[in-house]
């Protein structure tokens, strides 16, 4: 039956990789179920709506990228909400609230959410309910679910007090009462606030609250045989209290895509681009893991089948639309290689979903509990904490068959991966360069195989020839066999300029580049950069540049070691400091330490450091892990701020702060 609707609202989105879009059409599902109705657009579809006219509250959920940027469509609506010509009622009629995405290893946590979330109420719009922000880092359903919990009780309330005030041609919103009954002074004394996160005991049996226990499964003897068995807790299995508790599953999601099977170039590109740009990488899923799981689901006769996609005639998801990201009559086997990310952590609802495709009860009720309330720690630990995927799930619990749709329902497009150029044009005409290093993911009780990066295990395999035959260059990857080149593989790539990571425009300003491991790349390619201007221009002045560049071990992964010796040996590059952060002490006798990380160095060397940072105007750019190098770096640049300007930490972070909005204190990281 359709549902009553007592009220209507905005829901804005907007995504980078889909994980905000996602949840925002999992609110517009679950809106049904509350009485209420969800207009649902990306934040890019500006002609679509207008929050100028809007009535109804506003709802946003909306992601992150870089250093605190809007994702790509989402963009232009923070361009237009920021125009400083708008005045600061603009928006004094909208009511809102907002879920921020984030990633607490970046800098400028939840960045584009804040930015949102600061200018509306700029512009006089007022919350209706507190903002929430969600930390992928340490997994986004620990806020999200609590935040979306308590959303529709003050979205009802909400749309409520907009429809009656509305009738007496009132301000819908002028007139909010705080929890203890008062008139408030404005809507913000009346925000409703986020539910704490917290376990809920349950008082109601399972046949009044609809929700399943154990005892609603039936058990035969070997069941019960199994059942004696569940000492050990593990992704497939668990333990008491979880095992013996009634469980608040989720929803099933409302499945509505239709599948039917039927019989059934590269293209050479110019490329354009600065050093320090970005390039994305199409990969293919893991052939090996793609014919596995087509033969778990039981379809290894039909990789060359072409796939027709339809809408569900009978299907109650609202807005459902066919994915853009898969061709039309593509083949099942390019669909799972080229199109879906299989490797991709299966969401909670994508769990909910596989509960319906599971025949063994045991196995049934340990997918219940993972995608539960009650069983979120072990589905961080055993899911999101060690990156299982479907595949492991098939493995873990074989009685599992779900069908390809709901494959296509649930799984996220297959991203291309990101790197930094290593080279320059002016240096390498037509050519492109870059490094990248192996992931690699041990086996473990959830992972019954190792495997390796998508990306990086694709692009091993296809150098691998290269590195193997003789007279191979490991530094440049060009060999010659029997006079001729070889046939090298064709990888398909897509050029993202950056805005913000390139050279100076004035090339007498000192430049510092903090780089270890893989995040040397873009710094090779500014440094050819360089090479070719110092070439060019006799006549012109050039600023020192540094390096700081580290690696483990002197003798195994010290990448470009003869060029950046060729580097030195022409000025281009005017001090070079390396550690190594696996190496003994060179003699029993060696007693001072010498220095391990990049930061060391940085400490060691903090007169240079800020006399070209603070008096001489110099920039600083640091390339590689996110997590632990950039913020010890940050730590270790207010440190020596701190100490040079003889002041208090405070004062030294604001420095800092300034040089990230002069754009002299530039990052490119990653998790």
């Amino acid at each position: 039956m359709p549902c009553e609707a007592k009220g209507s609202f905005l829901l804005l989105y907007g995504s980078q990789l889909g994980q905000a879009k996602a949840i925002a059409e999992d609110l517009s599902q679950q809106a049904c179920d509350h009485g209420l109705v969800a207009n649902i657009y990306c934040m890019s579809e500006v002609d679509k709506y207008d929050l100028v006219k809007e009535k109804n509250p506003l709802v946003v959920v909306v992601s992150t990228t870089g250093s605190g940027n809007p994702p790509d469509t989402a963009a232009k609506f923070v361009k237009e909400i920021k125009a400083k010509w708008l005045p600061a009622d603009h928006l004094a009629h909208l009511q809102y609230a907002i879920l921020a995405l984030g990633d607490s290893n970046y800098e400028n946590f939840c960045g584009s959410g804040k930015t949102i979330d600061q200018r509306l109420q700029e512009l006089g719009a007022q919350h209706f309910y507190a903002t929430g922000h969600a930390d992928d880092g340490v997994g986004l359903e620990l806020v999200v679910e609590p935040w979306i919990e308590g959303l529709w009780h003050a979205l009802k309330k909400a749309c409520t007090l907009r429809v009656s005030s509305a009738r007496e041609g009132e301000n819908p919103y002028c007139n909010i009462e705080t929890s203890n009954g008062e008139p408030a002074m404005n809507g913000q004394q009346g925000l409703q606030e986020m539910p704490t996160i917290h376990a809920v005991q349950q008082t109601k049996t399972s046949q009044e609250s609809g929700l399943q226990s154990p005892a609603d499964f039936p058990q035969n003897d070997a069941d019960k045989a199994i059942e004696t068995e569940l000492h050990q807790l593990s992704l497939n299995k668990s333990v008491p209290p979880l095992s013996e508790s009634v469980l608040n599953v989720p929803t099933l999601p409302l499945e509505y895509l239709q599948l039917e099977f039927q019989e059934t170039a590269h293209q050479n590109t110019t490329i354009s681009y600065q050093p320090g740009d970005l390039f994305c990488v199409a990969c293919p899923n893991n052939a090996g893991e793609v014919e596995e799981l087509l033969q778990r689901l039981g379809l290894e006769e039909k990789g060359e089948n072409s796939v027709q996609l339809q809408i569900k005639k009978d299907t109650k998801k609202k807005g459902a639309k066919l994915p853009t990201h898969i061709p039309e009559n593509s083949s099942l086997w390019f669909l799972l290689t080229h199109c879906l990310e299989i490797r991709a952590i299966p969401k909670k609802a994508f769990l909910r979903a596989l509960v319906e495709y599971t025949s063994a009860p045991c196995e049934k009720r340990r997918l219940q509990e993972l995608c539960s309330k009650q069983g979120s720690s072990d589905y961080n630990h055993f899911i999101r904490d060690r990156s299982v995927c479907l595949l492991d799930l098939c493995r873990a619990f074989p009685s599992c068959k779900p069908p390809l749709s709901l494959l296509i329902e649930h799984l996220p497009k297959l991203q291309a991966r990101s790197y930094s150029a290593a080279s320059s044009p002016l240096f390498h005409p037509g050519e492109l360069h870059f490094v990248f290093s192996v992931v690699e993911f041990p086996v473990c009780p959830e992972r019954l195989l190792p495997r390796k990066g998508v990306c990086t295990g694709w692009l091993a395999e296809l150098v691998a020839p290269v590195f193997q035959k003789p007279g191979s260059d490991t530094e440049t990857g060009d060999w010659v066999q029997n006079g001729h080149l070889p046939v090298l593989p064709k990888v398909s790539i897509s050029v993202h300029p950056s805005s913000f990571f390139h050279l100076p425009a004035d090339p007498s300003l000192p430049v510092v580049m903090v780089g270890p491991g893989t995040g040397i790349a873009p710094f090779i390619g500014f440094l050819q950069h360089r090479e070719k201007q110092r070439e060019e221009s006799d006549d012109c002045a050039f600023g020192e540049t540094w390096l700081f560049f580290g690696c483990r071990h002197h003798d195994k992964d010290w990448l470009f070691r003869n060029t950046l010796k060729h580097f030195l040996e022409k000025g281009t590059l005017t001090h070079l400091k390396i550690c190594f952060s696996r190496e003994e002490p060179a003699s029993p006798g060696e007693v001072k330490a010498k220095p391990k990380y990049v930061q060391d160095n940085i400490r060691l060397f903090a007169q240079d450091v800020t006399r070209m940072l603070l008096r001489e105007k110099g920039y600083i750019y640091v390339c590689g892990d996110a997590k632990n190098m950039a913020r010890d770096v940050n730590d270790a640049l207010v440190e020596i701020i701190q100490n040079d300007l003889r002041t208090d930490k405070l004062a030294a972070m604001k420095v800092v702060a300034g040089l990230r909005d002069e754009k002299r204190y530039l990052q490119d990281v990653w998790t």
